[in-house]
């Protein structure tokens, strides 16, 4: 009998453990020291925040051609690791015009100073406030950072980042800003037939209708919009020169370059910073061999 029982009370516990395994669990601090950037990872049911072990080495210097982003990122970046009021930021525009690259940048540059960074996937934003309680008694800064953000329909991470940048009752803490990149300005898809909703006054005012105001009212809530729009030629040989140098080539070398990094930019139909840096590094790499 005693034999029974003994089995049947480890089929219990082995029951509970897999329910208990299943279950929601609090979301625990990682070692603080191990990096300056997390990134939240949710399995199942459990989310942590991971180390990111290799962080890239952008140096705001890096960045060329973007300088009137880069102040005003620089500026409310400072603002917000001295303590001072500061604010939520959405970057929008041209892809790979350096709008990710510059939120890394300022990491790397003020890190020494108390700055983190937690990366949050969209479809994570629902547990926005669990990864806040977790810092808001941090002596660090922390910069929640969600890269080409955009939603559909209905999905739940729209309410969640709306309530926490501005209207819940459980607001951010004083140590968290949000930095967000979107190619949509609006972050939400927007259609043709919703042009039908704006209505007009007699005296020529144009004012949204409901589903509008609803779309435009979550970029609202940053305060801060830094918009990035497509290089020119030279602008784009510019940021190619920048990091062919960065690799080592010298201006004589960088100038004979300069065909073969528009055709590079012609074959791709872009004339990005991104695929600046990607004609570098085919260049370099091929050079080298």
């Amino acid at each position: 009998m005693n034999e029974q029982f003994e089995r049947m009370l480890g089929r219990v516990e082995s029951l509970l453990t897999r329910i208990e395994s299943i279950l929601p669990q609090p979301l625990g601090a990682p070692d603080w020291a191990s990096s300056i950037a997390f990134r939240y990872r949710k399995r199942g049911a459990h989310g942590q925040l991971e180390p990111v072990r290799h962080i890239g080495a952008m140096a705001l210097g890096e960045l060329k051609e973007i300088n009137d982003q880069k102040e005003k990122i620089q500026r409310n970046t400072e603002q917000f690791v001295n303590g001072r009021p500061a604010n939520n930021v959405l970057l929008t525009g041209a892809r790979g015009t350096g709008k990710s690259s510059l939120i890394k940048a300022c990491l790397n540059a003020y890190s020494a100073r108390g700055l983190r960074l937690i990366e949050v996937d969209k479809a994570d934003l629902v547990d926005l406030p669990d990864i806040v309680d977790v810092v808001a008694d941090r002596p660090e800064k922390f910069i929640i950072f969600c890269d080409d953000l955009s939603f559909e329909e209905g999905e739940p991470g729209y309410k969640a980042l709306k309530s926490i940048l501005d209207g819940s009752v459980a607001a951010a803490s004083p140590n968290v800003l949000i930095y967000a990149t979107s190619n949509r300005r609006h972050l939400l898809p927007e259609y043709m037939a919703e042009n039908m909703t704006y209505t007009h006054t007699d005296d020529g005012e144009v004012h949204p209708g409901e589903v509008v105001e609803e779309k435009i009212s979550l970029s609202e809530r940053f305060g801060l919009w830094v918009s990035f729009y497509p290089f020119s030629q030279d602008e784009y040989l510019t940021i190619a020169a920048q990091w062919l140098s960065s690799f080592g080539l010298d201006e004589a070398a960088i100038a004979a370059t300069r065909p073969a990094c528009l055709v590079w930019a012609l074959e791709r139909g872009s004339r990005s910073g991104r695929v600046a840096y990607q004609f570098a590094r085919d260049h370099v790499g091929r050079i080298a061999a």
